[in-house]
């Protein structure tokens, strides 16, 4: 790996390209690195992880009118989109969108959490439908994809955009550019060119993701992809973009981030150097904001231990900063708390998550969050009764720089009218890569069945798995069978006759 020094620069400078944060992203895209075995499996696991939320999703109104706005754009020849027939096709942009919304709406995929969040599997579908309509093949694919998690991980990690409001998106426009780059081995400046303008037009604050949180929360990154798909063809037909854009007198880092006198360490790989960033990510078991996922591992293991739930008094979750301010009471939403949140609030309430853990002993991904569930009287009493607590040293574990140390759980302590108190802590997740049950091939595939059963049909599940698990070895005629149709009796009608398209 190689540590790049980024900082704002005067015009007078005349900074070489060379020398910029986005020209060194545009040569890790372009190199001929090797991919490891590993990181091709990972891949294939992540599709099958995506395709799994996107079919239970299918449903969910932010995703059918994503879907009826990219169906307005037809394309022979073009891309599939989650769920329709695979005979018809889209503007690889729009599939992207549909297809985007459609992974992230359960908040229920891969995360990876360092300085700033991610979500680094919304990478997939932008650069899989591009890879649709440019008729790519598997393997071009997968080194895409390689470099789309190379790029947002290693962005994640240097760069923190929640501190000064930016949601995260802003590192996703730049992969995915970068990510499309190297599916379409396309040359080192229009791949510089194209990172530059998906950053310049996906930077938005971090409104979508505090308060009452509305179902932007799941278009975000469906929309930074689309943007990146419009920046690499404008830069392909020799457009130039905003330069330059992380160190310019007005760039990003001097407006947007941390100032004219901010300076940033990104540490990428080496040229040709295997990118395995990807290894470093971990999916979802339960469908809530990752920094849940252990407590609500621990939740259902301290439920025998606590017993009768209305004879507690207090519970104090003791955690990292980033789970108190952004999902805990130190965020101070008082949407949080309130049983008639949005379904995308209360899964960045672990206030609430906690309260129906413990009581259920289970986590769903629907039952868990019905407005008949939020509004269960013992529920609510139990939900109230938390508050979560900033600890340093769990602020230390989530920040370890060794991957392997790393921590997003807390400690619970549990009091009871009586007294006695019940405590216990759980650093990761269960199906944490370092967890007591790390997910393998079997647990995707798993997932993916339990999520799209009665949805797809079987011989269209044992379809999809096929493929999809035959990766590498896919022709770009057969890329267009990564595709995933409903029954019949699953369509939907039309949502509204309202709208542009």
């Amino acid at each position: 790996m190689r540590d790049i020094k980024v900082k704002v620069h005067p015009s007078s400078a005349n900074l070489k390209k060379e020398d910029q944060l986005a020209w060194k992203i545009a040569e890790i895209a372009t190199d001929k690195s090797k991919s490891s075995g590993d990181a091709v499996d990972m891949v294939i696991n992540r599709i099958i992880d995506n395709a799994s939320v996107a079919i239970a999703s299918f449903h969910r109104k932010p995703v059918s009118s994503a879907r009826e706005m990219a169906l307005a754009h037809p394309r022979k020849n073009g891309a599939t989109i989650f769920g329709i027939e695979g005979k018809q096709k889209f503007h690889c942009e729009w599939a992207a969108w549909a297809n985007g919304t459609a992974v992230r709406e359960l908040d229920y995929h891969d995360t990876f959490l360092a300085a700033d969040y991610s979500h680094p599997g919304d990478n997939i579908p932008p650069i899989l439908a591009v890879a649709q309509q440019m008729k790519c093949n598997g393997a071009n694919l997968i080194r895409g994809i390689i470099t789309g998690y190379e790029v947002q991980v290693n962005l994640v990690k240097s760069i923190c955009l929640h501190e000064h409001k930016i949601d995260h998106i802003a590192h996703l426009g730049p992969s995915v550019a970068a990510g499309i780059g190297t599916l379409l081995n396309l040359p080192i400046d229009v791949v510089y060119q194209s990172i530059q303008q998906a950053l310049h037009t996906t930077v938005s604050t971090r409104q979508s993701r505090k308060g009452e949180i509305s179902s932007w929360k799941a278009f975000a990154p469906a929309h930074a992809g689309k943007l990146a798909i419009e920046a690499v063809d404008r830069c392909m037909r020799g457009e130039g973009a905003p330069s330059p854009i992380y160190e310019g007198e007005d760039s990003v880092i001097a407006y947007v981030l941390g100032g004219k006198n901010a300076e940033y360490k990104v540490s990428l790989p080496e040229r040709n150097e295997t990118k395995k960033a990807i290894l470093e990510t971990y999916t979802k078991e339960h469908s809530a904001e990752y920094q849940a996922q252990a407590l609500i591992d621990l939740a259902k293991s301290l439920k025998k231990r606590v017993g009768n739930i209305e004879k507690i008094k207090t519970i104090e979750i003791y955690t990292s900063h980033h789970t108190h301010n952004v999902i805990g009471t130190g965020a101070n939403d008082p949407q949080k708390m309130d049983p008639n949140a949005s379904r995308e609030t209360l899964d960045h309430s672990i206030m609430y998550i906690f309260a129906v853990a413990l009581e259920d002993g289970s986590w769903h991904h629907v039952k868990s969050y019905t407005p008949e569930r939020s509004k269960r009287k013992s529920t609510v009493g139990l939900w109230r009764k938390i508050k979560t607590f900033e600890d340093p040293e769990w602020t230390k574990k989530y920040h370890h720089p060794d991957p392997r140390q790393k921590c997003f759980g807390g400690k619970v302590v549990v009091t009871m009218n009586d007294g006695s108190i019940i405590s216990d802590e759980l650093g990761l997740a269960d199906a944490h890569p370092n967890g007591r049950k790390p997910f393998t091939r079997s647990n995707y595939i798993e997932k993916f069945k339990n999520l799209t059963d009665g949805v797809i049909t079987i011989s269209e599940s044992r379809k999809f798995l096929r493929n999809v698990q035959n990766l590498k070895k896919l022709s770009s005629r057969d890329i267009q069978k990564l595709h995933i149709e409903v029954k019949k009796g699953n369509k939907v009608k039309k949502l509204s006759e309202s709208g542009i398209f």
